[in-house]
């Protein structure tokens, strides 16, 4: 066993050795690895910095476009509401216009059929009267040709109310 404790045995030198070994090696890695690790790192961390403000810069500017996309939408409800307002009054206008226009003109129809009218009635009056003189002329003339007494008066007069009616109705 002696052999084999001699295995197990602490050699001084040795460990010396080993943590300078290690020593050694860790600064040839500092100087060499952990300064372009460290780098890589910091450029890592500097690259996530950026695309964070990059997200929030972008979340601020899509937020300042809803805000100005909601502005705009109320805007344009609200001109098209007025765009509305003005087309119902336009059209209201125009529909008074065209009422008033329809009116004045229903009246002057109306005047113009009244005028009508009483020409046609002062024209038929007129061809009575022409009519009526004719009547009597003719009367006057038949007076005069013979003699008349009550009886035959009464049938002229008679026979010249029924050939007014008639005549005045043919003529219509």
């Amino acid at each position: 066993m002696p052999e084999f404790l001699s295995f197990l045995s602490i050699d001084y030198g040795t460990i010396i050795l080993v943590l300078i070994n290690t020593f050694i090696l860790f600064m040839v890695i500092k100087h060499f690895l952990f300064g372009r690790v460290n780098k890589i790192l910091e450029e890592r961390q500097a690259d996530v910095k950026n695309t964070y403000e990059e997200a929030d810069k972008s979340m601020a500017h899509a937020r300042e476009l809803e805000t100005n996309y909601n502005e705009l939408l109320a805007s344009a409800k609200d001109e098209s509401a007025e765009i509305v307002k003005n087309a119902t009054k336009k059209a209201q206008v125009r529909s008074d216009e065209i009422i008033s226009n329809a009116r004045t003109e229903a009246s002057n129809l109306i005047s113009r059929a009244n005028d009508d009218i009483a020409h046609e009635k002062q024209r038929a009056m007129s061809e009575m009267k022409n009519e009526i003189s004719s009547i009597a002329m003719m009367m006057a003339e038949k007076i005069i040709q013979k003699e008349i007494n009550r009886k035959d008066h009464e049938a002229l007069i008679n026979d010249f109310i029924e050939n007014v009616g008639d005549d005045v109705w043919q003529q219509k």
